[in-house]
């Protein structure tokens, strides 16, 4: 019997492979002697670097970056550097958790520290470059990004124009010449989930700012900017296309990816699960497990396990789901092509009990172990125990 495990980090508790390695536990309970896989898995948020750094053998890097606020921040990244490759989640430079709630601002967050640290990577022998837009605070359009990078992003007078989403409306001129030259030997493969477009009725500005601090009335004003920088960067790049799916993903951050950076947009948990061979590992299995924190109607809108298990159907295998709470629309997964899911807590208790993680990963085994306790008298039943 093969057993193959793909959890995403159960946040604030368990990483992807802490959350795989309890679920281990709990299937070798039942099935001593079976065959165990352990797959790393994420969707291109928060956690996705950690998710396949460790993953695939890498080594975290921490450098010093600016900060959403100007701030200095300690950011990490991973080095695969067999494949000269870097692992970088955006938001540990531009992340919504990195600025107080009643200090959210996206006119004045800046993604500079994104390009510090992709600048960073980049000096230290990395030429490949997979980029989580997961969790940011940011609607500048990457425009801080670009800075840090060496673009120039000029005012009427030449000089160049503030950080922040309200920089955007004083862009008069783009100029490219003084770029950081690396980023020619560069690829770039954002792990984006979101398809919306840079500006407009579904763009950055109108569907995520407000959950970044944006007030009403600033809404429109910022998805003009947004229009008129696309129109200045159309001009040094014909093909910049405003509407490509993702391009709004990260206040904009996934245009100027895709622009700029001739960078490739995918599906986050396709992307995660293309590196650590996860349809391979699938072969010849019997059974998926798969989970995330929390399983709701999100889960199955491309989410993780909803990936993985897309991924598990097309060699027609059964997948069972584990979370650590469960949410409106559940039900939903099922439609996904998980087949059965469960959540692990095995009584109400407080929030920051369940989330410790030896209890997490405690009552993640258990609940495993009892699951698959049912799946072995199916099998059983059906004649086909191995």
């Amino acid at each position: 019997m093969k057993i193959v495990i793909a959890i995403d980090s159960f946040k604030g508790s368990l990483t992807s492979l802490e959350a795989g390695a309890a679920a281990e536990k709990g299937v070798r309970r039942v099935f001593p002697e079976a065959e165990t896989v352990v797959k790393p898995l994420a969707d291109g948020g928060e956690g996705t670097m950690k998710a396949l750094t460790c993953g695939l053998g890498g080594a975290e890097q921490t450098v010093a970056v600016t900060g959403p606020f100007g701030e200095p921040v300690k950011a990490v990244y991973g080095v695969i550097a067999r494949s000269r490759t870097a692992v970088i989640d955006i938001a540990q430079a531009a992340g919504l958790t990195l600025i107080p709630e009643a200090a959210r601002d996206p006119l004045t967050a800046t993604t500079f520290g994104v390009g510090e640290l992709l600048a960073a990577a980049i000096k230290k022998g990395a030429r490949r470059l997979i980029v989580g837009l997961g969790g940011s605070g940011t609607n500048d359009g990457g425009a801080g990004m670009l800075q840090a990078l060496g673009f120039e992003l000029l005012d009427a007078a030449g000089k160049p124009i503030m950080r922040g989403a309200r920089g955007l409306a004083d862009l008069a001129q783009i100029k490219t010449d003084h770029a950081l030259p690396e980023l020619a030997e560069c690829t770039f493969e954002i792990a984006c989930d979101v398809e919306n477009p840079l500006y407009g009725p579904h763009g950055s500005s109108v569907v995520f700012a407000p959950q970044k601090g944006a007030a009403a009335e600033m809404i429109p004003k910022m998805d003009r900017w947004l229009k008129h920088y696309a129109a200045l960067a159309s001009k040094i790049f014909p093909q910049a296309d405003p509407t490509l799916p993702g391009s709004g993903a990260a206040g904009g951050l996934g245009f100027a990816f895709a622009v700029f950076l001739g960078a490739r947009l995918l599906p986050g948990v396709e992307l995660v699960a293309k590196e650590v061979k996860l349809a391979e590992a699938l072969s010849g299995a019997d059974l998926l497990i798969t989970g995330e924190g929390r399983i709701d109607a999100q889960t199955a809108m491309g989410k993780a396990p909803a990936g993985a298990a897309k991924i598990a159907k097309r060699a027609a295998l059964p997948v069972v789901a584990f979370s650590g709470s469960l949410g409106s629309g559940a039900n939903a997964v099922n439609e996904a092509g998980i087949d059965a899911f469960f959540a692990i807590l095995p009584a109400v208790i407080p929030l920051a009990e369940a989330m410790e993680k030896t209890h997490a990963a405690a009552n993640l085994c258990a609940t495993v172990e009892q699951a698959l306790r049912l799946w072995q008298i199916a099998q059983k039943s059906a004649g086909t125990a191995k």
